[in-house]
Formats: structure tokens, C-alpha cells, sequence
């Protein structure tokens, strides 16, 4: 998966991308898990994830019943690097648990340890504008992916977000079938 994703990436042609790439390499985010118990609770959980945003969010561009002109690039950057705020982030703890034979042991799970308390889509935006140039559209796909589980205090800025920018509402949709359709 590793090879698939950075392929994807290279082919974005942005002042930066290598010293992005660099950053994701040193990081855990070819390791990291997706989520601590919903989606890709698992060792490369995240890098599985964004990639089938990415692969979800294409066919969504190339079908939409509204035309939505976004470069290719803009694809790859919103679907693989939405959760970016997601690398360094997990550690592994352990608990008790019994086994199945009903024997007591530590088994390892995953926790929170945000470092960087900035939300997310937020965060991810932030952390990305570190090496890369984003468009608007980017911005936004990325700030909005998570779409109305945001509070609902800001339900009319998502909707705002949305109908301004079609591909943030096709980010969401990508990232919820990601996780549901196709969430292992």
C-alpha cells in the first residue's frame, strides 16, 4: 500500500512535495491506524483508508451528475492526505482482557495522544500548508470532510462550504463510504 500511495503522490507536481513526502516516510503514517476502534483499527489502517478515499472520491468526480472540474492532483492531495492530522497521533497502550480460553493478558490497543490539539480537518489543512501549496478547493474538501458530525453550530457554514465547493460534499461522502462500504 505504501508503494501504491506514494506513487499516487509523485504524481503531484507542487513545490514541496518532496519534503511532504519525506515527513510522511519518517512519521507512523504508513503504520498508524485510521481510528482506535471505528475504521482500520489496525497497523496501516490509515494509509488503507486514504487510499480508498482517494480511489472512491475519483469515481465520484468522474461520474457526478454535476460536472466538477478539479485536476487530477487536487483528487490525490484532498483523498490521501484528508486525515493527515491522523499521523502521530495514535500510541499503543495495553489493558487486560481475557483470552479465549477465558485466561487474563495484556493485549495492546490504541490511544489518543494529540500532540497538536487543532481539530481535524482543520489540522489537516494546517499541517499540509506546512510544505504544500493548497487550492481553495482543497482547502475546503479537507476542512469539511467530516461533514454534519461536526457540531451542529456550524451546519450552515458546511452547507455554505458545499454548495461553494461541490468537491468538499464529495469528500464527505468518499470518507463515509470509505469507512462504511468498505471499512475493514
Amino acid at each position: 500500500m505504501k508503494e501504491e500511495f506514494l506513487e499516487l503522490l509523485r504524481k503531484v507536481n507542487r513545490e514541496g512535495i518532496e519534503d511532504l513526502i519525506s515527513f510522511l516516510e519518517k512519521s507512523d503514517f504508513f503504520k498508524a491506524p485510521a481510528s482506535t476502534r471505528f475504521h482500520g483499527d489496525y497497523e496501516q489502517g490509515l494509509v488503507e483508508h486514504s487510499l480508498d478515499v482517494y480511489k472512491i472520491l475519483k469515481h465520484k468526480v468522474e461520474n457526478c451528475i454535476k460536472s466538477i472540474d478539479i485536476p487530477e492532483e487536487s483528487i490525490i492531495i484532498i483523498g490521501l492526505l484528508h486525515d493527515i492530522c491522523k499521523t502521530n497521533f495514535y500510541k499503543v497502550d495495553y489493558r487486560n482482557a481475557k483470552n479465549s480460553l477465558g485466561v487474563w493478558e495484556k493485549v495492546p490497543y490504541y490511544t489518543i495522544e494529540d500532540t497538536i490539539p487543532y481539530g481535524h480537518g482543520e489540522k489537516s489543512v494546517m499541517m499540509l500548508t506546512e510544505y504544500i501549496k493548497l487550492t481553495p478547493e482543497e482547502k475546503y474538501a479537507i476542512r469539511w470532510h467530516m461533514g454534519y458530525t461536526e457540531p451542529k453550530e456550524i451546519y450552515n457554514t458546511i452547507g455554505a462550504a458545499y454548495t461553494k465547493y461541490p468537491i468538499a460534499l464529495l469528500t464527505h461522502e468518499a470518507d463515509l463510504e470509505a469507512t462504511y462500504l468498505i471499512g475493514r
